[in-house]
């Protein structure tokens, strides 16, 4: 038993630092599709998602539970929300990745943990410790100084903390399981998105089809690579602690960081650095606090049984 649940361990900790690379490189690809527009890229990402989540669910039996999350107005209508959330968190990376704001969107997504404890204090009613008020006020003031220096705040690195930190409301509030939101998500959006490629292709100006070889098969894959990333990390977060995770997340942004400084070769000033370095303070600082806190429930759990 002990000998299989480290087999478990092992596995899901190689599944969630493969979820959290690509996650981190992801825009190497992007950058393949860079001639093709973001939001025809978007449409294509989101039709191929799905249908890479009806092959999933087939093969896994795993109808029922869409089904039964479908006839739950409430799951419907937040994954309908969750969904409008990442449709925007996709579109804003993308773009800002063709764009040469790779850098911006690491920084994003380092800010998203932080935005996201701000959430569940406003919507949820959480607590907010003061180690975690901490790390806020310190991100506050990230953003502040790179605002002065930039003449307007970071609105890619914002827009992605937001989307993102709202997608992660959304859906725990929906109560959806990670394939069956993902599914329930996609469905909302494909409607419009094939609408859009449907009048992309009328005009004679989208990229897929047979005179297009290469960018329909880098098309395709879009859900492949946004799938199977998903499915490494379900996996992950089964079997792992949430601190593990935590620590793990932290990954993604590091590889964009590294993409953007080392092989993109984007802008990294002083302002920059300063910013990245108070962010990593207010992480520091919100990381500890769920570290300290994690143990002590862990404590609390196992102390009445000694």
């Amino acid at each position: 038993m002990q000998r299989a649940s480290s087999s478990h361990e092992k596995s899901a900790l190689l599944a969630g630092i493969a979820a959290f690379a690509t996650w981190g490189l992801v825009p190497v690809y992007w950058k393949l599709l860079r001639s093709i527009p973001a939001a025809e890229i978007l449409a294509h990402r989101f039709v191929w998602t799905w249908v890479f989540m009806v092959i999933l669910l087939s093969w896994s039996r795993r109808w029922p539970e869409v089904l039964g999350n479908v006839r739950t107005p409430r799951t419907v209508g937040f994954c309908a929300a969750s969904g409008v959330s990442i449709a925007t968190n996709w579109f804003v990376f993308i773009w800002a990745v063709n764009a040469s704001h790779v850098l911006e969107t690491s920084l994003g997504y380092f800010m998203t943990p932080l935005v996201s404890v701000l959430l569940g204090a406003v919507f949820l009613r959480e607590r907010l410790t003061r180690a975690q008020l901490a790390s806020v006020l310190v991100a506050a003031g990230a953003v502040t100084y790179l605002a002065a220096d930039l003449g307007h705040p970071p609105w890619v690195a914002l827009a992605l903390c937001a989307s993102f930190g709202s997608y992660g409301l959304f859906r725990k509030i929906s109560g959806a399981g990670s394939t069956a939101g993902l599914f329930l998500e996609t469905t909302v959006i494909v409607p419009f998105a094939l609408g859009f490629l449907v009048v992309l292709i009328a005009k004679g100006a989208g990229h897929f089809g047979a005179a297009t070889p290469k960018w329909s098969l880098l098309l395709v894959t879009t859900g492949i690579v946004t799938g199977v990333p998903l499915l490494w990390f379900a996996h992950a977060a089964r079997h792992l602690r949430l601190t593990t995770i935590g620590f793990l997340q932290y990954l993604a942004p590091s590889g964009t960081l590294f993409l953007g400084v080392l092989v993109y070769h984007e802008p990294f000033r002083r302002p920059q650095m300063v910013t990245f370095a108070l962010i990593w303070v207010a992480l520091a600082i919100y990381t500890a606090d769920a570290v300290v806190r994690w143990r002590a429930l862990k404590g609390a759990a196992v102390a009445p049984a000694a």
